[in-house]
């Protein structure tokens, strides 16, 4: 069974907590959340935000930190962007791509994303790869066809020894931060998708996947999504920026 079996409770901040808010984030949020050996918790703050949220977090080394988004290049002339080779050095551990923001805002393309995650192993990193379908696809019946799509694109150029450090987020775009929650059932039914595209993949054992949820995750519900077939977490935005609303998903399951 995989480390990461256990519960894993991640927070993307987008563009939200500077590195003040960070600090009185975080000194409000330990003091409502002791630690737990039997969970992994990862915070994605915005890239301003990672030595802050370093420091706020030095005597806490159960919580763990992650970047955003990287560029698909180790360095060069892109200005406001970010190499995951910089990303080490503010001790954060963990890297997102394929969100689905960047790929609608941004044109992050398949080959985009297997680019990124290419660079977050290299760098050290352990990547989180997310992958999901719009409304408009999902009515169409397209949801195995987008999440084949997306997987096999974003795998296509990551070795084997590679794979093996993936964690894979299902964020139904219809889901997030609309107050829509895919039910425990839809998220199953996703997350048993998910790994038969792992296995056609050939990402190794499909079984020990860790795939998290992401869609308007909240306190009501995070004990039901958590109790579905195939869910090991979940992957949360609006509702990680309030630190009380944090803590008690982070203490589900206890």
């Amino acid at each position: 069974m995989s480390e990461l079996r256990a519960p894993v409770f991640a927070a993307n901040w987008k563009m939200c907590h500077g590195p003040a808010e960070t600090g009185a984030f975080m000194e409000r949020f330990v003091a409502r959340y002791p630690p737990r050996d039997d969970a992994t918790v990862v915070v994605f703050p915005p890239a301003i935000s990672l030595p802050a949220f370093a420091v706020a977090a030095a005597d806490r080394p159960d919580l763990q930190f992650g970047v955003q988004d990287v560029h698909t290049e180790v360095a060069g002339a892109h200005t406001g962007e970010v190499s995951a080779a910089m990303v080490p050095a503010t001790g954060a551990t963990w890297g997102l791509a394929g969100h689905s923001e960047r790929r609608r805002e941004f044109g992050d393309t398949d080959a985009d994303v297997a680019l990124k995650l290419r660079r977050l192993l290299e760098a050290g990193l352990r990547p989180v790869l997310c992958v999901g379908e719009t409304l408009e696809e999902r009515e169409a019946g397209q949801l195995a066809t987008v999440i084949e799509r997306q997987i096999h694109g974003a795998l296509s150029s990551i070795d084997a020894a590679g794979r093996t450090r993936l964690v894979y987020a299902y964020e139904p775009v219809w889901a997030i931060g609309t107050g829509r929650t895919a039910s425990p059932e839809d998220a199953a039914e996703a997350h048993a998708i998910v790994r038969e595209q792992l296995s056609a993949a050939g990402a190794g054992d499909s079984a020990r996947a860790v795939i998290l949820y992401g869609g308007s995750v909240k306190p009501a519900n995070i004990g039901q999504l958590l109790a579905a077939p195939g869910v090991d977490g979940v992957l949360v935005g609006g509702a990680s920026l309030d630190p009380d609303s944090w803590a008690a998903i982070c203490a589900a399951g206890r």
